[in-house]
């Protein structure tokens, strides 16, 4: 049989892959504050309140499964190969030759 190969796990992902996310959420919740401004008045009051937590509730969904897929597609797996593994392994147990002396 052969031997299983190990992977290593590796994120891609960087700020700017989420960043016009980010800014969308943004412009969302400033525009829901500005209605709820322009619904505020003595009378109003749980119109505003409600039309901030619609807004906000009914786009989170739509903001978490954004980021998550992106998330997901910039996760890859790749093979690690025995003989990297070894020498990897190795250069971690072998200690320095070169050990760190204080400046006098």
């Amino acid at each position: 049989m052969n031997k299983l190969q190990k992977y290593r796990l590796v994120c891609t992902l960087t700020f700017g892959d989420i960043y016009g996310q980010i800014i969308i959420w943004l412009i969302v919740i400033f525009l829901s504050l500005a209605s709820a401004l322009a619904l505020w008045s003595t009378a109003r009051q749980i119109f505003a309140l409600a039309t901030v937590g619609l807004i906000v509730v009914l786009s989170l969904p739509f903001l978490l499964f954004a980021f998550v897929t992106t998330l997901l597609n910039h996760i890859e797996l790749k093979p690690v190969e025995i003989s990297a593994e070894s020498a990897e392994s190795s250069s971690r147990t072998a200690p320095n030759s070169n050990p760190a002396q204080a400046a006098s």
